[in-house]
C-alpha cells in the first residue's frame, strides 16, 4: 500500500497511525480530524478539565515533536464529507479528495440532544471550557441523564458550588448496565451531597429557564448539560456501500469492506470473547482497537480477531469505579469481595451461564484483576462465583 488515509484524529486514529509506522509502513500517510486541535484526550474533559485542574495543554495525546515524527499529512479543522469505495477516495468538506488503498475510520461519536434552546453538552475540549465558564457557585445546573457522563459532570460542579439537578428516566440510574443494586449504592452518593436526583422523570425540551419534562413541569436552571448517550458519525458514509448500523459494521477482524477497517467508538464489530456483535465508546477500547485495525490492515494474511474484555472507568466525587466485560443484559449479579453498603465492593456479573464482567468501587486495582482473567477464560459462573454470594432481588 503507498496509500492509507486515517479518518478521525482522536484516540483511535492517532493509534492507528502511529502503529503503522511502528510496524514499518512508510507510504503516504493521511490523518483527517474534524477538529483544528491536535489530537488529545477525552475522558479528562468532564473530570479534571471541568473541574480546572487541568488547563488545555495537558490534555495533548503526544507532544508536537513525536507527532511531527509521524511524517503525517495532517488534515486538521476539515471533516470528512463522502466516501467513494470503487474509486478509493475521502471527500472532506473543504472540497478536496483524499485518496487511499488502505482505510481506517474513526470518526468516533456526537452528544444526542434535545429540542428547544441550546444546552451544554460534553464531548470536545470547546465544550468542556464553556461550560466550565458557566459554573460558578450557586449557579444552577440541570443535568439531563445520570449515567457516567453526566454523573460525573454533576459531581464535578457541586464541588465547584453548583445547586445541580440531576433527571434520569429510568427508577434507578445505571441500573440497565450495572444492576439495580449496584446503581443505588453509585447514586446513593448524589443523595448524600445534596443533589436533587430525580428519577423516573423524561425531559422533553429545553428552554431559556431550564428543562421542561414531559408532564409540563418545568425544572428551573441557569445552565442545562445534556447527557444522554451518543451517536456515531456515520452520516458521510451514506450512498458509500458499507453497511451502517449504530456504527459502521465490521466482522471479527475491524474490517468493514476490503482494506476498509473501523475504529473506537464508530466501530460496531463482532467480538468473538463474547460472541457477539459490539460498539464501545470507552478510551482504552479506542487505543487498543485503532492498533488492532491497523495491524490487520497492513498484514492481512496475518489478521488477528479484535478479541478484548472491555474496560472502563469513572471518578464521581471520591468515588473511583472500574470495569472490566460487558455488563449490560446481564442476568445475575453477586458480590464478590467487600460490602455494597460500605461503597467498597467487587461485583461480578453473570450472562448464560459464564462470567461476563466485574466492577469495583472504591478497590485497588489489583481486586478487578482476577475477574478480567475469568471474563477473558470464558470461565463458569457456578465454578468461578460463590451463590451464597448473590445480591437479592438483582
Amino acid at each position: 500500500m503507498k496509500r492509507i488515509a486515517v479518518v478521525g484524529a482522536s484516540a483511535a486514529g492517532l493509534a492507528a497511525a502511529e502503529t503503522l509506522r511502528r510496524e514499518g509502513y512508510d507510504g503516504t500517510l493521511t490523518l483527517v480530524g474534524d477538529e483544528p486541535q491536535a489530537p488529545y484526550d477525552r475522558p479528562p474533559l468532564s473530570k479534571q478539565v471541568l473541574a480546572a485542574e487541568w488547563e488545555p495543554e495537558r490534555l495533548a495525546l503526544r507532544p508536537p515533536a513525536d507527532l511531527a515524527a509521524l511524517g503525517l499529512d495532517l488534515r486538521l479543522g476539515v471533516a470528512a464529507r463522502g466516501l467513494e469505495l470503487a474509486g478509493r477516495t475521502v471527500q472532506l468538506a473543504d472540497g478536496t479528495e483524499v485518496p487511499y488503498d488502505g482505510l481506517i475510520v474513526a470518526t468516533g461519536v456526537r452528544p444526542r440532544r434535545l429540542p428547544g434552546a441550546d444546552a451544554h453538552v460534553l464531548r470536545t475540549l470547546d465544550d468542556a471550557l464553556l461550560l466550565r465558564d458557566r459554573l460558578e457557585p450557586g449557579v444552577r445546573l440541570v443535568v439531563v441523564g445520570a449515567g457516567f457522563l453526566g454523573a460525573e459532570a454533576a459531581a464535578v460542579a457541586w464541588r465547584l458550588g453548583a445547586k445541580v439537578t440531576l433527571l434520569e428516566p429510568a427508577p434507578v440510574p445505571l441500573a440497565h448496565a450495572v444492576g439495580a443494586e449496584v446503581g443505588s449504592i453509585l447514586t446513593r452518593a448524589h443523595a448524600e451531597r445534596g443533589v436533587d436526583l430525580r428519577c423516573g422523570v423524561t425531559a422533553s425540551e429545553v428552554t431559556q429557564n431550564g428543562v421542561r419534562l414531559a408532564d409540563g413541569e418545568l425544572v428551573e436552571g441557569d445552565e442545562v448539560l445534556v447527557a444522554i448517550g451518543s451517536q456515531p458519525n456515520t452520516e458521510w458514509l451514506e450512498g458509500s456501500g458499507l453497511a451502517v448500523g449504530d456504527g459502521v459494521v465490521c466482522d471479527e477482524y475491524c474490517e468493514a469492506a476490503r482494506n476498509v477497517y473501523a475504529a473506537g467508538d464508530v466501530a460496531r464489530w463482532h467480538n468473538p470473547l463474547f460472541g457477539t456483535s459490539m460498539r464501545i465508546e470507552h478510551r482504552t477500547n479506542a487505543a487498543e482497537q485503532g492498533m488492532a485495525a491497523a495491524r490487520n490492515l497492513l498484514r492481512p494474511v496475518a489478521r488477528k480477531p479484535f478479541a478484548p474484555v472491555p474496560y472502563f472507568w469513572s471518578d464521581q466525587y471520591d468515588m473511583k469505579i472500574q470495569a472490566y466485560g460487558c455488563l449490560r443484559g446481564h442476568d445475575e449479579v453477586a458480590v464478590v469481595h467487600g460490602d455494597l453498603t460500605e461503597g467498597r465492593f467487587v461485583a461480578a456479573y453473570r450472562t448464560g451461564e459464564r462470567v461476563s464482567g466485574a466492577l469495583a468501587v472504591g478497590m485497588p486495582s489489583k481486586a478487578l484483576r482476577p475477574w478480567r482473567q475469568a471474563i477473558a477464560a470464558g470461565a463458569v459462573w457456578g465454578e468461578a462465583v460463590r451463590t451464597d454470594a448473590t445480591v437479592p432481588g438483582v
